[in-house]
């Protein structure tokens, strides 16, 4: 359960053994009771409730509205949060640790989604992004979640589905799409998937978002490529795009001289020491020496802002790297990278 199902491994062994899967058999094979800390329960209530945290329909409509009004109030006029609106360009789904812990930290998404013009929207029913499914090994569990993904977007007739944030949401997520439910996209569906990377860096080419550099000026920037996103996307689909669409989204933030790379990058990376379910998971030990790699090469690039795209890595960096390690640094997502500094014309 220690492993983070990085795949380091697997890139690195000469004999080309697929140690990630073993353990998965491993985790598959255990009783679903005998999972530990709280990956099962999770696993459990989205699939009574449709989201991680149970929260109930009605409450969780009540708090988009309530965020959406937050934000037409602080700087996008007229804002209403799009729930259950049919036949969108994109729909997107939320985190509910977010919308259970952090909710303000939707409305970065929200804030460029306003900025772009973009229509989209949201569901209401089974809307949970994150995949707790793959992290236990419970391969139905993760097929029916990506299913319930799929429901949604025929049912609210979306043309593009957004992956989830999250590196092993989307990595799993994805799995699933290709094994079971690709006959749903494609043109002759009028629907398609794309990772948010493909999204933000489109929306920046096109100029339909800009942003301000001079909000990062004079920060040292390093990025974090997270195992699922990137590793684990070539090793199962021979895809390694998401390294170059994110450094290629910060160039529009950031001026390059002052970008960074960590010693060990793209497929070489070093995991965070989290995935897998090692966040939330009960290995607090483990977790964090897994990340100590990660901390001795995040401290090697002298950066101050540290940028990641998964919401498990981005916990893990912040709420525990930085202070065991007692790194003087601050940790943003890519989007809230972008959603502090955009430019918002009337």
């Amino acid at each position: 359960w220690i492993c983070t199902g990085c795949q380091r491994c697997e890139i690195g062994c000469p004999m080309g053994v697929k140690l990630v899967k073993i353990w998965g058999a491993a985790k598959a094979a255990r009783p679903r009771e005998r999972v530990p800390g709280v990956l099962h329960k999770g696993v459990d209530m989205v699939l009574r409730t449709g989201n991680n945290m149970g929260i109930p329909e009605d409450d969780y409509v009540t708090l988009l509205e309530e965020l959406g009004e937050e934000l037409a109030e602080e700087c996008c006029p007229g804002f209403v949060t799009p729930i259950e609106k049919v036949g969108a360009d994109y729909l997107h789904f939320q985190n509910s640790k977010e919308a259970y812990a952090e909710p303000d930290d939707m409305k970065w998404w929200w804030k460029i989604f306003y900025a772009a013009k973009a229509d989209w929207t949201t569901s209401s029913k089974n809307w949970e992004s994150v995949d707790w499914g793959i992290f236990t090994a419970n391969m139905e569990a993760s097929k029916e979640i990506a299913r319930r993904k799929v429901e949604n977007m025929k049912r609210l007739q979306a043309k593009t589905f957004i992956l989830p944030d999250c590196g092993g949401a989307s990595y799993g997520t994805r799995l699933n799409l290709e094994k079971y439910f690709k006959h749903e996209f494609g043109p002759e569906t009028g629907h398609n998937y794309v990772y948010f990377f493909d999204v933000l860096l489109q929306w920046l080419e096109e100029g339909r978002i800009k942003v301000d550099k001079s909000v990062h000026e004079g920060r040292i920037v390093t990025w974090h490529d997270s195992c699922k996103h990137g590793r684990s996307a070539y090793l199962a689909f021979g895809d390694d795009s998401n390294f170059d669409k994110a450094r290629k989204i910060i160039s529009y933030c950031i001026d390059m001289q002052n970008f960074r790379e960590m010693p060990h990058n793209r497929l070489e990376s070093y995991c965070c020491g989290a995935g897998s379910g090692n966040w939330p998971g009960p290995f607090e030990k483990e977790k964090t020496e897994h990340g100590s790699f990660k901390a001795d090469d995040i401290r090697a690039t002298g950066a101050d802002l540290v940028i990641s795209g998964c919401s498990n890595c981005r916990d893990q960096i912040m709420k525990n790297l930085k202070p065991k390690f007692k790194l003087d640094i601050e940790v943003k997502y890519i989007w809230e990278m972008i959603a502090d500094a955009l430019i918002m014309e009337a």
